[in-house]
């Protein structure tokens, strides 16, 4: 009889705490709590809001009579690390203390996945791990050159949903991962636009410093000069706030719900209207420059996250961008499939997990 392992999920995000419970490869329990980003934004910096999630935690497991003693394994995302190679790592003291330092410069919510996940272990005796972080750093040389020298794009991306959504077409239409050409998106209160190459995710939209397209809680990208201007005389953390967490819809309408900005489109508010019919338009020409990237031999364009509950989203992908590859949905997440597996294939003894040593896998170029 196969063993059974327990595993437990902690996914914190930028305008949500979500939570699943693995028996293997089957989720018994999964839910997904709404923040709104401006009641975030009372409890202070990401540090401030631990206790807020760990009580979610505690009243998900209490609600639905999960006994997480003798558990396997707790998975917490990835947060604010050096970069690492695609994988699972076991958490420890050194990848603890660099995402509690916030070493990639990266203030974002996934930073508590990591202490979460290390706290819970130790309460229930389980192993702790850290499954495909955003911190994953496959990029091309010519996606981290700047027209500044010594000013390099890095990758910080939804890598989990990525490579998972990457992973579920690859898997429904019987081609191998490592052998297909993609453009993948994340489409949620974050945003990710990616070109996928052969089992490498080689470019990006780094959402968390201001690049792609704007969304319920970020700028996206922004005209350099006029944005310098505009933050000229304040806190340089209005700045990285604005990037992660009160850009976009927050910006524009104080709140960062989807659901009720969509709601104002709907009835007819100009300026809801406008805004949300910019971000289909930003992300669709995100999704062009991925194209770019793969010289125009995507075999698909592949979009996963919440948002993609709003069909005139996957309307407007597919009018802007069907020219390129067959475009395909998948509402909702991957992500907890994605952290259970990882953390399964190590249980298992089909993958040993890495280490984490704080040297990031890129450290610039030599000349």
């Amino acid at each position: 009889m196969e063993k059974k392992y327990r595993i437990f999920v902690i996914n914190p995000g930028s305008t949500s705490t979500k939570l699943a419970y693995f028996e293997n490869d089957e989720k018994k329990y999964e839910t997904n709590i709404f923040h709104d980003a401006p009641e975030l934004a009372k409890l202070g910096s990401v540090k401030g809001q631990f206790g807020f999630r760990k009580k979610m935690i505690t009243d998900f497991l209490d609600e639905n009579g999960i006994d997480l003693c003798g558990a396997d394994a707790i998975v917490g995302r990835g947060g604010s690390s050096a970069s690492v190679s695609s994988g699972v790592y076991e958490i420890n003291e050194k990848l603890l203390e660099d995402t509690a330092n916030n070493v990639a410069g990266v203030e974002h919510p996934a930073n508590l996945g990591v202490p979460l996940a290390a706290e819970l272990a130790a309460e229930c005796g389980a192993r702790a791990f850290m499954v495909d972080s955003p911190k994953t750093d496959e990029f091309c040389d010519e996606a981290r050159i700047t027209g500044i020298k010594g000013l390099y794009r890095v990758s910080s991306l939804h890598v989990l949903n990525l490579k998972g959504t990457a992973r579920l077409w690859c898997k429904e239409h019987g081609v191998r991962y490592e052998d297909a050409r993609l453009i993948v998106c994340h489409i949620d209160g974050g945003m990710s636009v990616s070109a996928h190459d052969r089992g490498r995710m080689i470019d990006g939209t780094n959402n968390a410093w201001g690049e792609g397209p704007f969304t319920p809680t970020r700028t996206g990208a922004l005209p350099v000069y006029p944005a310098a201007e505009y933050f000229r005389d304040r806190d340089p953390q209005e700045l990285m706030d604005a990037c992660t967490r009160s850009g976009g819809f927050v910006s524009h309408f104080g709140t960062s719900d989807s659901d009720r900005v969509h709601e104002m489109a709907e009835a007819g508010d100009p300026a809801a209207a406008r805004v949300w019919s910019a971000m289909i338009y930003n992300i669709c020409k995100s999704i062009g420059s991925m194209a770019a990237v793969l010289s125009g031999k995507a075999d698909a364009v592949v979009c996963g996250g919440g948002l993609l509950r709003f069909g005139d989203i996957c309307r407007g992908i597919e009018e802007r961008c069907g020219f390129i590859a067959p475009v395909y949905f998948y509402p909702g997440e991957v992500e907890h499939e994605a952290m259970a597996a990882g953390a399964l294939r190590v249980l298992r003894g089909e993958e040993e997990p890495k280490t984490y040593t704080g040297e990031p896998v890129w450290g610039g170029f030599d000349d």
